[in-house]
């Protein structure tokens, strides 16, 4: 989704852990485990929303993270783990165009992909410039590859394309090695005609050095493009262990799921993964805009539940906003009845929002990631990690070390923030703020022992 996009330069920072050491329950039922919080983003780094970050499944000390940021987008570097971090502008191979919707994610052999969408002329009724398209990049040999479009508009911004993420085959598949890429398509954006339609596009590639194929329509039933909960969006791709893809998104008719089995040639009818009470486009005070989008992912571990697909978002069915998560066995056929990952008392009028998630590959636990307001008054918000290691029934909740702090709809807070998990090491990172109008982001660093709820100290 689009963000009042703006510029300002960023460099390097370092960040000094900061420990919780005491192991115990507070009186919401969070419970507070030895786990480090740490700074990624500096001074000069002018604020930061909207993070991804991946941990390299070769090297695990080496984790990326990716961020808007006033000028243009910035990545974060970490080669201890999660614990040191610095920043450098990511290259802006197209100075014409405002770029966002950054995201990072990591192949089965350690090269890092990107994705975002760079735009110009969006809001403008008559602009003297015009351009919007999806673009991805691959880190090779030590810098940036030239953009590779998914698809790209010139002169033009209808149709609009927005809010992509990006997926890759790592299974031992026929399909592996495949990139895949999902968003949604405005007819034209911003325009309340019933006539103007959105959708969720699909794009694949099976060489990412050759290009995206044409992309394909894959939502049935079609949103507004008043960029709301009746617009379909969210489109977020995941990969199963034989090479299935799995598309999830939410709009009208609630979060919705597709799926293909020939590597992303076609796609079937659209499932109903679980209605959205309140939709996706959720008021939260303090902020400009807050949403409950579906976050999906697959297990790939050898464990029982092997190729299980887990989804996690927010939405208002008891009353107050919550965090649910609901999972499928049978290649998204049929859904599990949803679970409430905040543990606080039910319908206590106190928000969770903003949830992110990351099923581990190596155990198989679920780890979500969220912002909390259960101990807190007003737009007085904390961070919380929820996990679970019994395939999405029950989930234990973890106070992160994060000072309480005040949210001000006067600043973009972004549409999503970050974890990555691997062999027990979640790394989580996230905006918060530092002052009444000051982001920041910081990284919370947790080690379990892989498939428990027991921490690595």
């Amino acid at each position: 989704m689009l963000a009042p996009y703006a510029g300002l330069l960023s460099l390097v920072i370092l960040g000094i852990a900061s420990f919780q050491d005491a192991t115990r329950t507070d009186k919401t039922h969070r419970k507070t485990i030895v786990h480090q919080v740490v700074p990624v983003s500096g001074k000069e780094v002018i604020g930061p929303a909207e993070v991804s970050v991946a941990i390299n499944p070769i090297k695990p000390d080496e984790v990326r993270a990716i961020s808007f940021t006033h000028g243009g987008s910035t990545l974060y570097t970490s080669d201890d783990g999660g614990l040191k971090w610095t920043s450098s502008r990511f290259p802006q191979t197209d100075n014409t165009r405002m770029q966002g919707d950054d995201l990072l994610v990591y192949d089965a052999q350690g090269n890092l992909h990107h994705a975002c969408i760079r735009f110009t002329g969006i809001r403008t009724k008559r602009p003297s410039r015009a351009g919007n398209g999806i673009f991805t990049h691959r880190y090779l040999e030590g810098k940036w590859s030239p953009a590779t479009p998914v698809v790209d508009h010139v002169n033009t911004v209808e149709p609009f394309e927005d809010k992509p993420w990006l997926a890759i085959d790592n299974s031992a598949s026929s399909h592996k090695g495949n990139v895949y890429v999902s968003w949604t398509r405005f007819d034209e954006y911003g325009n309340k005609d019933p006539d103007k339609k959105s959708h969720l596009y699909f794009s694949r590639s099976t060489n990412g050095r050759a290009g995206y194929q044409p992309v394909i329509r894959v939502s049935d039933t079609p949103g507004d493009c008043v960029d709301s909960s009746q617009t379909i969006m969210g489109g977020m791709p995941a990969v199963g262990p034989k090479g299935q893809v799995y598309v999830v998104w939410s709009g009208p008719v609630g979060i919705m799921l597709d799926r293909s089995l020939d590597g992303g040639v076609t796609f079937g009818k659209d499932v109903q993964v679980q209605n959205n009470p309140g939709g996706w486009d959720q008021p939260v005070a303090g902020t400009m805009r807050a949403n409950g989008l579906p976050v999906i992912g697959v297990d790939h571990s050898t464990g029982p539940r092997h190729g299980t697909i887990y989804v996690t978002w927010a939405d208002t069915r008891h009353g107050d906003l919550d965090i649910f998560c609901c999972s499928s066995s049978d290649q998204g056929a049929t859904w599990t009845q949803p679970v409430r990952v905040n543990n606080d008392p039910q319908k206590n009028g106190k928000l969770q929002f903003f949830p992110w998630m990351s099923v581990d590959p190596a155990d198989g636990s679920v780890n979500v990631l969220f912002y909390d307001r259960r101990d807190e008054e007003g737009m007085q918000t904390t961070m919380t990690m929820a996990r679970s290691i019994d395939g999405g029934k029950t989930f234990v909740n973890y106070a992160i070390n994060q000072p309480a702090f005040t949210c001000s709809d006067k600043v973009f807070f972004g549409d999503y923030i970050g974890i990555a998990a691997h062999h027990g090491k979640l790394v989580a990172v996230y905006s918060y703020f530092k002052g009444k109008t000051e982001l920041a982001l910081s990284a919370a660093v947790f080690k379990f022992k892989p498939g428990t709820q027991e921490v690595v100290e």
